[in-house]
């Protein structure tokens, strides 16, 4: 439960989002530097990060943000800031696609009582697919 001036609140999002195409450029140096990216982000604005798991191909983020923050403002906040960086950092990103997401994402809202749940299901992605494949 986190609390700020007139509001008592224990608000969870699942987001998940994809590069364009699904192509599997999401490792290595990308990967680890998207990590960093994504928990920067995540302290600026006072989220918390409860699991993030980064596939080849798509990217799972459990996150606890303030209540004035919707569902699609979260995503495309990690989306565009990510994106902006790692496009700059890495130009064989910018060669390989015209931009580095797809415009489409998932989000579901998650309670205290399935929190553990998601978490568990974002931390053994690479448990459950078929030779590291990186699909969901």
């Amino acid at each position: 439960m986190r609390t700020s001036p007139g509001a008592a609140y224990d608000l969870g999002y699942h987001v998940v989002w994809c590069p364009k195409y699904r192509r599997p450029v999401l490792g290595g140096r990308v990967k680890t530097r998207l990590e960093e990216l994504i928990r920067a982000k995540a302290d600026e604005h006072g989220r918390q990060i409860v699991a993030l798991e980064v596939m080849p191909d798509h990217v799972h983020l459990f996150v606890k943000p303030h209540p004035k923050n919707s569902p699609s403002y979260v995503a495309n906040q990690f989306k565009g800031f990510t994106s902006h960086h790692l496009r700059a950092e890495f130009p064989h990103l910018r060669s390989q696609l015209p931009t580095l997401w797809s415009r489409s994402y998932f989000v579901a809202t998650v309670g205290a009582v399935s929190a553990e749940t998601v978490q568990r299901y974002i931390e053994t992605q690479y448990e459950r697919t078929p030779k590291g494949d990186g699909r969901a």
